[in-house]
């Protein structure tokens, strides 16, 4: 699934390409997740921002357009020649210019709508999210605080999105691996807080200076792959020795989501 690299590298990709177009028509799967694209149709392109996963898409006439990538979903955009027969293109929004926005997502769990500027209170997973990591309202203490009166497991917590946004499972386990923090810990000192803080910042960072990273789906707006997965200490590395000690990367399932992590450097 794109997580915050990989959707904040698709934002700068698309918005120079996007920013002053006029959708003058869009057609959408019959999907109840896709049909919204159909609502932008009218709307002049302004900006692009991003709250952790979602894409917002400003239009001029104070509405968004807001879109999740969901696990395998692209973003292109195709010039007046293009005659793409794509079967896995589940909306598309059509330029006053002949070019063509294209959303692609293989296996549709993605997600489009349409709201007045800001108001997202009808998807309640946006309107959840925790502070953004690369911005002023993430702090250590902040992170401490958000995390001490759970008892689900501190990765859990972390892709939960509630003490931060846009972190998943390949950033997760590499921040927590740098923070040497046990995935599976139900307590959080504030020494550890304040490393997994920082550790969170700079694998977020990375990931974007990056272009993200892809592993199977992940593409950017022109196409390429992004580079991180060249950089990963930890994530996807089982039985590969840890960096850091040598010790063989162990692989375990919490909570339903395959965890990667050093044994000794990330003790119980």
């Amino acid at each position: 699934m794109p997580e915050l690299p990989e959707v904040e590298t698709i934002r700068r990709e698309l918005e120079p390409q996007i920013v002053g177009a006029t959708i003058v028509d869009a057609t959408s799967h019959e999907s109840a997740k896709f049909r919204p694209a159909r609502d932008a149709v009218g709307g002049r392109f302004t900006a692009s921002t991003r709250r952790g996963k979602y894409l917002l898409l400003g239009l001029h006439d104070d509405r968004e357009l807001v879109i999740h990538l969901g696990m395998t979903g692209q973003l292109h955009v195709d010039p007046p020649t293009s005659s793409s027969t794509d079967p896995y293109t589940r909306a598309s929004w059509h330029f006053d210019d002949g070019r063509t926005l294209v959303f692609r997502d293989v296996r549709r769990f993605g997600r489009i709508r349409v709201v007045p500027t800001g108001e997202h209170a009808d998807i309640t997973t946006l309107a959840a999210l925790g502070p953004e990591p690369l911005g002023p309202d993430f702090t250590a203490e902040g992170l401490w605080q958000a995390m001490r009166g759970s008892k689900r497991r501190v990765k859990t917590q972390l892709l939960s999105q509630r003490p931060v946004a846009g972190v998943g499972n390949i950033y997760a386990d590499e921040a927590l691996w740098r923070a040497r923090v046990y995935p599976a810990a139900r307590t959080l000192t504030r020494s550890q807080a304040e490393r997994l803080h920082r550790t969170i910042i700079e694998v977020l960072q990375a990931g974007v200076d990056n272009g993200g990273t892809t592993l199977r789906d992940y593409r950017t707006v022109a196409g390429d792959e992004g580079s991180n997965q060249h950089y990963l200490d930890c994530y996807g590395r089982a039985g590969e020795p840890c960096p850091r000690c040598a010790t063989a990367l162990r692989s375990q399932v919490w909570d339903a989501r395959t965890t990667t992590f050093c044994p000794r450097c990330q003790p119980r």
